[in-house]
Order: structure tokens, then sequence, then C-alpha cells
């Protein structure tokens, strides 16, 4: 099982490129089954969901190929026949985004049979606002065996009001509306920029949808739909962290191919915790250290365009090194706190108290063994030893592998000392470890 050796210490400098969203390249992906036709998606990240959802796909009679023409990597997905519309749960029990081939699959074939998600243990992400949305639009829907299954002729347009915002869901009933007989009026949608990717590339397929990005939908169905060709956006939770690890550093670094305005949110908080912060254009930011300390400041995750639930972590390992106390509100999972007692270890001043926890710092974070217990924790462990003092160790990393691609390879880039191991030997070298 694979490690990171980490030696902190070192501020980052340079240019780090960010990849294609993993969030906006899964339901794309699914929306691929919604057509015969060739769907061409660029810039997909090379990460561990997405091999899992190519192997769905595969598995279901799809042909799935992947590529690079230069600089540019694509996925073609050919959806011709789907011999066998069944998510089995052998192949999406470490995927939370299984459920987004319910919709587009019983659109298009009339059944759908899908293994109960998986995927990472922060919390609740219940599945029955799909199906609640899916039997309004005329689907009989039974559940036995750790597996859901849909039927429908012939989907029919419906108006569906979500009782909380859930972004598969919003993806997931947009997929199965716009093959579906009449118009599809969905309120309190998601607003999230991969719901706006997905309607993007639905539209370049033929589908007739208004208001994605906002909180009401309205998608008039169609009796099929074509090929497309679409590029994925880039991943703004990546973008993100690594605007962290410049700041946690006091280093000097570039987050280059990146969609500022999707950053908003964390971007404020930087400045107001203290880090200098600049735009270069439209697609890269400079972060970099003041003269003076980081500032502690409160964050209360929320909806997009809220400071988002997948930066909390993240937040939380630069709010140890701020002066000050910081109140980290997650109002998003239930369980998203269990980086808490890992950063602990790490010499980290945490207290929880159900969803709130109170950061109290600057402390001086000292290098240990740690365990990642799923994809945005791991994430804000990598954070944590970036400065801590002397080598840590984190174990099972392939939580990161679901989300980050390459991410000891474009950190050591920028100066980080870091390393993948199969198995701890004896001290590594400075050699070693640089790379």
């Amino acid at each position: 099982m694979d490690k990171f050796l980490i030696t902190g210490g070192r501020p980052l400098t340079g240019t780090i490129h960010v990849s294609g969203a993993k969030n906006s390249a899964l339901p794309c992906m699914a929306a691929a089954i919604l057509t015969e036709g060739d769907v061409i998606l660029e810039n997909i990240p090379q990460v561990r969901d997405i091999d899992t959802e190519r192997k769905l796909l595969a598995s279901m009679g799809a042909e799935v190929e992947l590529w690079d023409d230069g600089d540019i990597r694509r996925t073609r997905i050919r959806c011709a026949t789907l011999s066998d519309p069944v998510a089995k749960y052998e192949i999406v029990k470490t995927m939370r985004a299984s459920s987004l081939v319910l919709g587009p699959l019983v659109a298009r074939t009339g059944l759908a049979r899908v293994a109960m998600p998986g995927g990472c243990a922060i919390g609740g992400r219940p599945i029955d606002l799909h199906l609640k949305g899916l039997e309004k639009m005329g689907a009989a829907i039974t559940t036995q065996h750790g597996y859901i299954e849909a039927r429908a002729d012939r989907l029919r347009g419906a108006h569906i009001v979500f009782d909380k915002i859930t972004v598969t869901g919003t993806e997931d009933l947009l997929m199965a509306a716009v093959l579906a007989d009449g118009e599809t009026v969905m309120e309190n949608c998601a607003r999230e920029p991969e719901v706006i990717d997905l309607a993007a590339l639905l539209t370049a397929m033929g589908a007739r949808i208004h208001g994605a990005g906002t909180s009401t939908i309205r998608v008039q169905g169609v009796t099929s739909l074509s090929g497309a060709r679409h590029r994925i956006f880039p991943d703004r939770i990546e973008a993100g962290t690594f605007l962290i690890a410049g700041a946690i550093t006091a280093g000097d670094l570039i987050v280059a191919d990146c969609n500022i305005s999707h950053l908003g949110a964390l971007i404020a908080k930087l400045q107001e915790v203290g880090v200098r912060v600049d735009t270069l254009g439209r697609e890269a930011v400079r972060v970099r250290s003041t003269s003076s300390p980081l500032q502690a400041a409160d964050i209360s995750t929320e909806e997009y365009p809220g400071f988002p639930t997948d930066m909390q972590a993240q937040y939380m390992a630069l709010a140890t090194q701020a002066d000050g106390v910081s109140i980290v509100k997650e109002n998003i999972f239930e369980n998203r706190f269990m980086h808490v007692q890992e950063l602990a270890r790490m010499g980290a001043n945490i207290r929880v108290e159900g969803r709130t926890a109170t950061v109290r710092g600057k402390s001086r974070l000292s290098a240990t063994n740690v365990m990642c217990s799923d994809l945005r924790a791991s994430a804000s462990l990598v954070l944590a030893a970036l400065v801590a003092d002397g080598q840590s160790v984190l174990d099972r990393v392939y939580h990161m592998d679901r989300g980050y691609e390459r991410i000891e390879e474009k950190l050591r880039a920028v100066g980080a000392k870091i390393a993948r191991v199969s198995n701890v030997p004896a001290p590594q070298s400075e050699e070693a470890l640089a790379g």
C-alpha cells in the first residue's frame, strides 16, 4: 500500500498546473450513456475515480478510449449498445458518483440497476432525492439486495422541488430530463460550476436546457441526442488546495490553468487571513506571504457560491498556522472532521463539538505517522506535513489518488520534499526525498 514521505519546512515556489475537474468529468462521462454517438471529452484528469467510471461504462457495453494528442488528453466514449445496464457493486463500491448513471440509464434504456454508492465515509449523501425525482417522472423504483432498480417505458416531464440542495441529484435528474417527454422544471437546484459544465455538454449534444447555474432549471425533453466534443474545466478544489499549499508554506506560488471565477470564496478568505493574492488574467493566481503573520478567520461551509465543504479540511490545516482562534463550521456533511484527530497527532490544537471545530493557533506541527481517511482529509494532512518539523509518513494515500492527479510530482516540482513509496524502509536520503 503506497505511502507519502514528506519532509516539511520548505516554501513552495514556482508554477503549479491544475488538472481537469474530477467532479465535472464524472457526470459528463455518465452523460455519454444518453446517446449512440461519440462523446469526446478533453482535459480528463488521470485519477482513480475516472478509471472506475471507465470500467463501469465498459462493463455496460460502452467503448471507452483514452489517448493523448500532444498536450491534450482526450477520452472517447461510445454507447452505441448498452448490453448490461447495471452498475455493479464490485466496480462502484469505492465511488460515490455511481448514482450518476441512474438517470441517464433509465432515460436511454428504460431500465437501470445501480448498486448503492460507496466512496468516502464523510457522511450521508442520501440518494432518496434522486429517487423521488425519478418517481415523479414516471419511473418505478425498487430497492433490494443493495441495488436500486428503476424502470420506465418513457420518462415524462415533471415539476421537481428538491428538499435540500444536492449536486449529484441535480445532475442525475438533469440527465434524465433531457430525454423525458415534455418539460421538466427543477427548483432548489445546486448552482455549482460542475452543473453548468454538464449542462454545456448536454446542450452541445442537442438538449434544451435553461437556467443551469441558477436555483431553477427548465428542460424541454427531446427524442434523441447526438455525440459532441467538450472540454472539462479546471478542478477548483485542486486549485484551492494548491493555493493553500503556497500560503501555508510561506511560499511564492503561481497556480496556473485554473478558473478564477470559481475560487471567489476561498480567495476572499485567504486575503482575510493575511495572504497576498494576485490574479494573473483569468486563469492564474499568485499567492505569497507577507511580513505579517497569518491571522485567524472563521469559515462556514455552504453550497456554491459559499465556502466549499471540499476545502474545509485544507483550510483547517492553514488555520493551525494562524495566530488566534478560528471557528470552522461544517454545514454540508455530518462526519467531515475525521482529519482532526490526525492533525492533533501532529500538534494541532483543535476542539470539536458537533459540526463546529475550534482551531487555536499558531501551532508548531511536528512530523509523525498519520492515516488518510478520505479524499480531502488526505489533502489536509499533506498540507500540514509540508510545514511540520521532520519527516511525516502518510498512509492510505489511495484516498488522495481518487481526486488528485500526480500530486506528489506536482508538489515536488515546486520545491516540496515528497516521495511516494510502497513501504517505509530505513530513513530516506535527501536525494531520494528530492526525487
